[in-house]
């Protein structure tokens, strides 16, 4: 009788863990989907709304640039949530990150346009910008944690890149919405009324968001923390203390992900139908294909993670982003929508090898006591350096050189800075995931291990 009570053991805890990854990924594709929606109207729309007194091309980069400061409160927003989520708990922190957000981008699907109320439209939109930003700040690292903590050992690669699937599929979502509002109505009432609709039902999200998070657990690492009195006092000062070489390291070798990503899915928008003369139906057509690609694809480098190990499989998307980029502007320049497409789905796949063991990789990184604080900032700063910045970099590149080239190179930088570091870094794989104390060695020390 007793021999058969660890496989029975075994069978009800992994629909548990199977529960907690898809409430992972429902809750972070709600956020990334709510951020999404914001970067693809900044390339279509709000350039046009909020700021249309300024020539086409300065519109796009005010527009992208209310899009940026969101990654600056990303980082007040990592720093806030993630010293209650070492605290408090991790699941309150992503209740309340889910509610901040929804709520915000429900409010901006509601703003009055330039038109209507002058200035106060743009000053509003950053305002509402803000606080998504201090909402995923918190979102993304909390909901890692619930996937990488409950995870068995030797799937954590696997669970933690299930939460990454929330930001392609929150992506598709918001692209799906766009495409199928510009397939129904003209451009006028795109611009007057319809570009409110993917905002505004963003609320429907956020309610079946709340349902499954409110019915899943607290973490057991962070429930053996709390038993035995040990949080940290102030984790950020910790974090900072003990783990800076972690958080600099681990955001500028996570940063290559941002800069490909957002170069695809909101430059890339820009620079298809106002440069090669691409329909926005067939730009939005891309973007969705590319990113139902990744959809698939990020689970399986998860998975490989767990095998080779994090940082041969991340290095390995890293290469291919830095040897895909300049195909990708030669077959963006073809100017047809096979060669598009195509330079779209090489790079995603780059992409998905890179960022699919990423999270579990800046989770390995720091002990329990910090984690969500380490892991948050860590990403967020990745998003400063890579994905703020990427937009208004590769617009105003494109506007001095006239050429993909330029662009091309920025992500070949980005691409070798973010090697450099990640190689300084050691493997985690193996790490056992309560005991991984801040005094284990950040940097690699002539071995992967």
């Amino acid at each position: 009788m007793n021999h058969t009570l660890p496989a029975a053991g075994a069978a009800e805890r992994k629909p548990s863990i199977k529960r907690i990854a898809v409430a992972s990924v429902i809750g972070t594709t709600v956020e990334w989907y709510d951020l999404f929606i914001f970067a693809t109207a900044s390339a279509l729309v709000f350039n046009k709304i909020f700021f249309p007194s300024f020539d086409p091309l300065v519109g796009t980069l005010l527009a992208f640039g209310t899009f940026a400061a969101a990654y600056v409160a990303r980082i007040v927003g990592a720093a806030l949530f993630g010293h209650f989520g070492d605290k408090v708990g991790r699941k309150s922190m992503l209740l309340i990150s889910l509610v901040m957000m929804g709520l915000a981008t429900f409010a901006i699907g509601l703003l009055p346009d330039y038109k209507a109320i002058g200035v106060w439209a743009p000053i509003l939109l950053l305002t509402l910008r803000v606080i998504q930003g201090l909402a995923l700040g918190g979102e993304w690292g909390g909901a890692v944690l619930m996937a990488v903590e409950h995870a068995p050992a030797n799937r954590r690669g696997l669970y933690g890149s299930w939460v990454q699937i929330g930001v392609p599929l929150g992506t598709l979502i918001a692209n799906l919405v766009f495409l199928i509002s510009n397939a129904l109505m003209p451009t006028e009432d795109m611009l007057s009324w319809g570009w409110r609709i993917p905002f505004l039902a963003s609320i429907v999200l956020v309610g079946v968001g709340m349902y499954i998070r409110l019915n899943i657990s607290e973490t057991p690492s962070f429930s053996k923390v709390k038993a035995s009195h040990e949080q940290v006092k102030v984790p950020l000062f910790e974090v900072f203390l003990r783990n800076w070489r972690q958080v600099l390291l681990g955001g500028v070798a996570t940063m290559s992900t941002g800069t490909s990503y957002n170069l695809l899915v909101a430059f890339g928008l820009t620079y298809g139908t106002q440069t090669l003369g691409h329909t926005r139906n067939e730009m939005l057509t891309v973007v969705l294909l590319s990113c139902a690609l990744c959809v698939a694809l990020l689970p399986a480098f998860g998975r490989l993670s767990d095998t080779f190990g994090r940082k041969p499989v991340i290095l390995a998307g890293i290469a291919a982003e830095a040897l895909l980029a300049f195909p990708l502007f030669w077959l963006m320049d073809t100017g047809s929508f096979g060669g598009a497409l195509l330079g779209y789905l090489l790079m995603m796949t780059a992409f998905a090898a890179n960022y699919g063991p990423i999270a579990t990789f800046l989770a390995e990184l720091f002990g329990a006591k910090v984690r969500y604080s380490g892991l948050s900032i860590a990403y967020m700063l990745s998003g400063l350096l890579g994905s703020a910045a990427t937009p208004i970099i590769t617009t105003a590149l494109l506007q001095a050189t006239g050429h993909g080239s330029s662009i091309a190179w920025y992500m070949i930088g980005s691409a070798i800075l973010s090697a450099i570091c990640l190689w300084l870094l050691a493997e985690t794989l193996g790490r056992e995931r309560d005991d991984m104390s801040t005094a284990r060695p950040a940097v690699a020390t002539g071995s992967a291990s």
